[in-house]
């Protein structure tokens, strides 16, 4: 891939969604060369989020396969950076 992707992913409800997002993540571990997570820390538990940055790597499909996966899920939103 000559291309560099990189996808912000801002994930509300970080409780609920982070085992399964992170299962995902290990199925498309090849296709992931940076990880970096920022986490928002809120006094309530109500409403925690956090913002995930993936640099990408490797087959174009496999790497849209991965962003969009991730797209399905409902409490969660993509934006992508193409260089």
């Amino acid at each position: 891939m000559d291309t560099l992707i990189i996808l912000g992913v801002m994930v509300q409800q970080r409780e609920k969604n982070a085992l399964a997002l992170q299962n995902i993540f290990s199925k498309y571990g090849c296709c992931i060369k940076t990880r970096i997570g920022l986490n928002e820390i809120e006094l309530s538990d109500t409403n925690t989020a956090g913002l995930i940055i993936l640099e990408l790597m490797g087959e174009k499909d496999e790497c849209e396969r991965l962003e969009n996966e991730i797209l399905a899920f409902d409490n969660i939103k993509v934006q992508k950076m193409i260089f």
